[in-house]
């Protein structure tokens, strides 16, 4: 039985930016407590400095924020995958692989990669990489990731 939760997404407002800010400060958390590096004001204040309603999705379950996503042209090409969190409540229930999928085959229709990055340490590697993403690099930090162009 397929346990995903019925999900859609539409195009970030302007008044989406605090709660992505504040799901940004809570899903980062743990990861960034482990690595030494959580500052609550700093968290929020880059997903301000960096927020684009012209990329971000917001992530919906019947009808409620459940999270959001950025997917925005990447350099040298392709695509960057940023700003990819789920609330806690709808994590490991299937939610970010279908939301994935579904960004995925976008990139795949139009023949790009993929890139991102997660923290070291990061339980959501593991889903990326059962997505079919690869290592391209890491720092003590940052884990940087691609899923080269299908075909």
């Amino acid at each position: 039985m397929d346990s995903t939760p019925d999900w859609t997404r539409r195009p970030a407002e302007a008044a989406d930016i605090e709660p992505v800010a504040e799901l940004r400060a809570l899903v980062l958390r743990p990861d960034l407590e482990r690595l030494g590096r959580y500052d609550g004001h700093r968290v929020r204040r880059r997903l301000r400095e960096s927020f684009s309603t012209r990329w971000t999705s917001i992530v919906l379950v019947e009808g409620a924020f459940a999270g959001c996503v950025t997917v925005r042209p990447a350099e040298p090409g392709g695509r960057l995958l940023e700003h990819f969190y789920l609330a806690p409540e709808h994590q490991g229930r299937g939610l970010g692989s279908a939301v994935l999928r579904t960004l995925l085959a976008e990139a795949d229709a139009a023949g790009e990669p993929v890139r991102l990055n997660v923290l070291q340490g990061s339980p959501a590697r593991r889903l990326y990489e059962r997505h079919g993403f690869v290592l391209e690099s890491e720092d003590p930090i940052d884990v940087y990731l691609l899923r080269p162009a299908a075909g």
